[in-house]
């Protein structure tokens, strides 16, 4: 019998020196605004998951940006029912996430967004992220970034 559970997974926020971070525009959610995250794959570490979904979510990697710090502890939502119940999320109650901070090596550096979770990117301050990121996630996000 399957129980249901908490993803383990990462988020990034990549910051320029004037403090905007980078956020991205969900493909099935227009309007929606969040920081790449994803989940940990098999025996992945979370730092070694963190530079992965990096490269695939934001086309960055080590020759654009830095990884200076991490969050200590892990935050967790669980699912609203209209996500459950769109059944893309495998019985999973939610999501609980170690958070990665990466500064870019230069300010003008421009990322690539996959195109499958996310259509748009731009700079953005903490305060409108936090503001337009999904009702469930924002509690996370102000815990780590206010």
């Amino acid at each position: 019998m399957t129980t249901p559970h908490f993803r383990a997974g990462v988020i990034l926020v990549v910051r320029r020196a004037d403090g905007q971070v980078l956020s991205f525009e969900r493909s099935d959610k227009p309007g929606n605004w969040q920081l790449p995250q994803g989940g940990l794959d098999g025996e992945e570490t979370p730092v070694i998951a963190a530079w992965r979904e990096l490269r695939e979510e934001t086309g960055l990697s080590s020759e654009q940006v830095r990884l200076t710090g991490e969050y200590q502890g892990w935050t967790v939502y669980e699912f609203p029912d209209e996500v459950r119940e769109a059944g893309r999320i495998d019985g999973r109650l939610g999501q609980a996430h170690r958070w990665f901070f990466f500064d870019v090596l230069d300010d003008r550096v421009e990322p690539t967004p996959d195109g499958r979770e996310f259509v748009a990117w731009r700079w953005t301050d903490v305060d409108t992220l936090i503001a337009e990121v999904a009702d469930f996630r924002r509690p996370g996000y102000l815990e780590v970034l206010t």
